[in-house]
């Protein structure tokens, strides 16, 4: 189970006052606040008993702070990065994720005891809930490919396995410099390996500050080995390793959980536990851990990790849901969009999903779009019902994503501008549209990550708790409705595109509802109208006098949550709430081929495709919970303006703290709506 707050070790508590003398600890408002949260104040001036100096790891500006300490005889503590600390490396502007705060030391300086040091050495890391979020853990890292920075692209090819792999460092960096090899430690280890592995390839990884000229590294191009400076994954190049060589490397760390056991040069956090082959010994760490006692330490006990979201500390799981969901935005975007097919409304919340790394560049034209995509190395984003049919055909290699709302959208409808929380964005095709394959449905019969049930069974308890829906409307209470078995009837948009595309033979609200009773004569049918169809926004309208004598109730504007917890089942086109009906442990009968049928969960009446029906296996409801509400859609988070994960935005929508559209956004929105609406006057 996943810690609801920050976990606490047993390395004691240090003073709340403290005093710095480098402009770092204020110019990185995220420290700052890291350190607040953490029960720190961080003060100028001088300390007093009781007081503490704070200074940055080893870094040159530290001797300040350290000179005040030993002066005023006060505590130290120093300050560093967790071991996930951000998707681009500090240097380029980003903030980190957590910080380890050490009132004993410094984990990368074995000279003395390390607050890490001392939790490896003397907790017992033997609580069988801890080593489970453990392995958990390390799994989970490998399956998302994070590392402590994530610039690098998972897609790029490794070399070919079997190599020797050493992992270079920064020259002058302070876990070089407190190593105990420093940098002539790195030929030490380039000739350990030539003698150790004769014969065999070897690689140099460089670091990832020296791949964007941030830093110089210790090693240059030479005949010697293959110098690798492509950003590759970190994971994907452990695994075809048949050896690691480290100085200090965290990547020695990786090294551990990818199954190695490496050989170091330097006397990092992780050398000395049985794990590894060390060059030199420290004799005050002689105990034997597993590797999952390393990570439980290193990355649930020891730091502190924080979530910008929602502005307070929280779980090591918690902080991975984040940066997995800031990563995935890189990846994505890191290129550029150029953006086809968007209404003016729906930009300012296009660019800020899609446009954090690369401003989107909007373009209506399909063919000057695809040219200025391939001009500057950008890829195509369009909204998906408007995609050109030749452009998929012509897009060639140009990355092409199509874009839709995502199923927990807003608090409010899109009809009435309301923006999204959440987006997909499908490079195969889309959810709605069953005639072709989506990215959805490659997720859905993908295996499962570790921990990927837990995480959506906790979903899916939040969304029913909270009573959360795709657009989250008040509605009216329900009246005593008619004893029986209760069939839920969702009306929709008529000329929605998942009608168009997915519907079989029922295609209107009036021909569903008709099949509906004829298939159940003695059941207490309930009819909802759709609310974009009731707003008079949209096509979809059932006269009453053709409705009334086929329902028992027509539940206008009512709430969506309340009629899923009354009904016993829901008939359906392809309406998303048979999907939460599910959720809810309903049963569901599709007329239609909506994404969450044809998976051996419903009851299918619709034309479900082969691809579908020759399935392997059948994926269970927490699976396809997974991958439409975790792993599909990507969330915003209208509050700090960061791409966030599911939770974040559910707990959005039951606090209600989403900020409305301005006033100004609103009327140009339906200047917008009535210029499209009367565009053929102008044909």
């Amino acid at each position: 189970m996943v810690a609801e707050a920050p976990d606490q070790d047993a390395a004691g508590a240090l003073p709340r006052r403290l005093f710095f003398y480098t402009a770092g600890f204020l110019r990185n408002r995220r420290i700052a606040r890291i350190l607040a949260l953490s029960g720190h104040d961080l003060r100028v001036g001088l300390p007093r008993a009781g007081d503490a100096v704070v200074v940055w790891g080893r870094s040159p500006y530290a001797a300040r702070g350290e000179a005040i300490a030993r002066k005023r005889g006060v505590p130290l503590v120093r300050v560093e990065d967790a071991f996930l600390r951000s998707v681009r490396p500090g240097r380029a502007g980003e903030a980190p994720l957590g910080l380890l705060i050490d009132g004993q030391g410094v984990h990368f300086d074995a000279a003395e005891p390390s607050r890490l040091e001392t939790l490896l050495a003397t907790h017992p890391l033997d609580d069988p809930n801890l080593l489970a979020r453990a392995k958990a853990g390390i799994a989970r890292l490998k399956a998302a490919d994070l590392s402590k920075y994530n610039i690098h692209d998972s897609a790029l090819p490794c070399p070919e396995p079997g190599y020797v792999l050493l992992i270079d460092q920064t020259a002058g960096d302070a876990s070089v410099r407190c190593s105990g090899a420093g940098a002539a430690g790195f030929e030490t280890m380039l000739q350990a390996a030539q003698r150790n592995h004769p014969g065999k390839r070897i690689v140099v990884k460089s670091h990832p500050e020296t791949n964007l000229n941030l830093r110089k590294g210790h090693f240059v191009p030479s005949a010697a080995y293959e110098l690798l400076t492509a950003p590759v994954s970190p994971w994907r190049l452990l695994e075809g390793a048949a050896a690691v060589y480290t100085l200090s490397s965290q990547m020695g760390f990786e090294a551990i959980l990818a199954g190695h056991r490496p050989h170091v040069f330097g006397q990092p956090f992780y050398a000395g536990w049985g794990l590894t082959v060390d060059a030199s010994n420290l004799p005050r760490r002689g105990r034997n851990l597993s590797p999952e006692q390393l990570f439980a330490a290193a990355m649930i006990l020891a730091p502190v990790w924080y979530d910008p979201c929602r502005d307070r500390l929280c779980s090591f799981e918690e902080a991975v849901d984040q940066l997995e969901a800031e990563t995935r935005a890189y990846r994505e975007d890191r290129f550029g969009h150029v953006a086809l097919g968007m209404r003016l409304w729906k930009r300012g919340r296009l660019q800020a999903v899609f446009g954090r790394i690369k401003p989107l560049v909007f373009e209506e034209d399909a063919t000057q779009a695809l040219r200025r995509a391939q001009r500057s190395g950008a890829g195509v984003l369009v909204w998906a019902g408007k995609l050109p049919a030749a452009l998929a055909d012509t897009a060639g290699p140009t990355p092409l994503r199509r874009v839709e709302d995502g199923f927990l959208r807003s608090r409010g409808l899109g009809a009435e501008l309301v923006p999204p929380l959440s987006l997909v964005s499908d490079d195969l095709g889309i959810y709605y549209d069953p005639t072709h394959p989506s990215r959805l449905e490659s997720l859905i019969m993908a295996p499962l990550p570790e921990g990927a049930e837990d995480r959506a069974r906790r979903v899916i308890a939040a969304l029913i708790a909270d009573r959360i829906t795709k657009y989250n409307l008040s509605g009216n209470s329900l009246p005593n409705l008619p004893e029986g078995r209760r069939i839920l009837i969702p009306g929709q948009v008529e000329d929605d595109a998942s009608i168009r595309l997915g519907a079989g033979s029922v295609r209107t609200n009036l021909a569903l509802v008709q099949a509906t009773r004829a298939a159940n004569p003695d059941a207490v049918l309930i009819y909802k109208p759709h609310p974009d169809v009731e707003a008079g926004l949209r096509p979809g309208q059932i006269p009453e006098a053709e409705l009334a004598p086929l329902v028992d109730h027509i539940a206008r504007k009512a709430d969506p949550a309340a009629l899923l917890d009354a009904a016993d089942a829901v008939w359906t086109m392809t309406s998303l709430m048979g999907f939460e009906a599910l959720l809810r442990g309903k049963s569901v009968t599709c007329l239609g081929a909506p994404f969450y049928a044809g998976w051996g969960l419903t009851t299918d009446l619709g034309p479900i495709p082969d691809r579908r029906k020759n399935r392997r296996f059948d994926p269970s409801l927490l699976a396809l919970a997974y991958a439409t509400l975790i792993a599909y859609p990507r969330y915003f988070d209208p509050v700090s303006g960061l791409p966030c994960p599911v939770e974040v935005v559910m707990e959005r929508l039951r606090s209600g703290a989403i900020p409305r559209p301005s006033l100004a956004h609103r009327l140009l929105a339906k200047l917008q709506g009535k210029l499209a609406s009367h565009a053929h006057l102008w044909r």
